[in-house]
């Protein structure tokens, strides 16, 4: 019967949640100290300025680049940080966000140039509806970026990111991970969880390894989630309002959000 169905299906995901949190080794403590940086980007283009500020130009992002290694800036992934290795002076991380294709015509060209790195948070759904890599990065573009050594795939949740509102931000909404109004516990594993780990898992199986970073859809947390998100990334990140994170912390790290306009000397000096 369907109550019989739902009842098994409860089981399952609830001996999952706890096979995670058994079997889950605690990331080692961290020993450095001092500040993190981290950037985040999401599109580029090699055409003019784009109407939508997230989108920034190759001009600007070589510029970017060229900016943090004349300041003495190292580019880590997140990786290196979750792993306890011993990490270059003045460290910062790139991030971009939702895996648009250009983080792979545009992006990785240049970390190639500069010998530079940098992380690429997946909305995972759309890697795997767009093999052909229209307007998303294909797997295979995700291997040769991630075998280059330069690039560290994370997660950017399976499909939680408003895809029916065209990745808008509902102001007086539900966003991304966060528990609606009147959810019951059942109804928010079955829909955040279970995108939580599927997310986690495809990335796995399709590059090898598991992811080390969740990057939260608009910067928004979620406690009824917190716990699991621990246990399934060594690392997390928010969408910060300019502050800087530091080398002691692992989860919610403050992001500096790059936009066209943005100096990256107003924001790191």
């Amino acid at each position: 019967t369907m109550v019989n169905r739902i009842l098994t299906l409860a089981l399952m995901l609830s001996v999952v949640i706890c096979c995670i949190f058994v079997f889950t080794e605690d990331p080692p403590e961290l020993e450095q100290t001092g500040p993190l940086p981290i950037l985040m980007y999401h599109d580029v283009t090699d055409g003019p300025t784009s109407d939508n500020p997230m989108v920034v130009t190759t001009e600007k992002l070589e510029g970017d680049l060229c900016w943090l290694k004349e300041n003495g800036y190292h580019t880590i992934v997140p990786r290196e940080l979750t792993a306890g290795e011993p990490l270059p002076e003045k460290p910062v991380m790139i991030t971009f966000d939702d895996g648009y294709v250009s983080n792979y015509r545009l992006l990785f060209p240049l970390l190639q140039k500069y010998q530079m790195k940098a992380a690429i948070c997946l909305i995972v759904s759309l890697t795997d509806e767009d093999p052909e890599g229209h307007g998303h990065l294909t797997w295979d573009m995700c291997r040769e970026m991630q075998a280059s050594g330069l690039v560290e795939i994370g997660s950017h949740t399976y499909a939680l990111h408003n895809l029916e509102q065209n990745g808008d931000y509902f102001a007086k909404g539900v966003n991304g991970i966060q528990r609606k109004t009147g959810e019951s516990s059942w109804q928010f594993q079955m829909r955040v969880l279970t995108d939580l780990k599927k997310s986690r898992d495809i990335l796995q199986r399709e590059l090898g390894t598991a992811p080390e970073l969740f990057a939260y859809p608009y910067g928004e947390t979620e406690p009824d989630a917190e716990a699991y998100l621990r246990r399934l990334f060594p690392m997390t990140v928010i969408t910060g309002k300019g502050e800087i994170g530091t080398l002691e912390g692992r989860y919610h790290l403050p992001r500096i959000s790059v936009c066209q306009e943005t100096q990256l000397g107003d924001r790191l000096l």
